[in-house]
């Protein structure tokens, strides 16, 4: 089992029940893919460091989820082709970053190499 972080900037100009429905709509398709969503953080609407498609800002949730490897590429392939979504990005998190999040059970100690 890994754990992933999915940060997905949605359009801004979308209203909030569209947003509540997309946000339903990835976390579904997360569910669809074998995932399982641990926790889902809104961030709400942030501007933009830089204008990014002709937008100044956008809606911003990040998911953090466990799944098998590689089970989530078609998720990222969906991610790309909606057209609500401005920019996603999926990361998998360290062992050990994600025992201390309680994603994964405790990571062994690493044994100590004889020098």
């Amino acid at each position: 089992m890994r754990a992933y972080e999915l940060m997905v900037i949605f359009d801004s100009g979308l209203d909030d029940q569209a947003i509540d429905d997309q946000v339903k709509l990835a976390a579904a398709a997360i569910a669809t893919r074998g995932a399982t969503v641990a926790s889902t953080d809104r961030w709400g609407r942030r501007r933009f460091a830089y204008e990014i498609n002709h937008k100044q800002e956008g809606y911003y949730v990040v998911w953090e989820i466990t799944s098998e490897g590689g089970d989530l590429e078609a998720l990222e392939r969906s991610l790309r082709l909606a057209d609500e979504v401005v920019r996603h990005k999926l990361v998998r998190l360290p062992d050990r970053e994600a025992a201390r999040r309680g994603l994964l059970g405790e990571v062994q100690a690493e044994p100590a190499t004889a020098g």
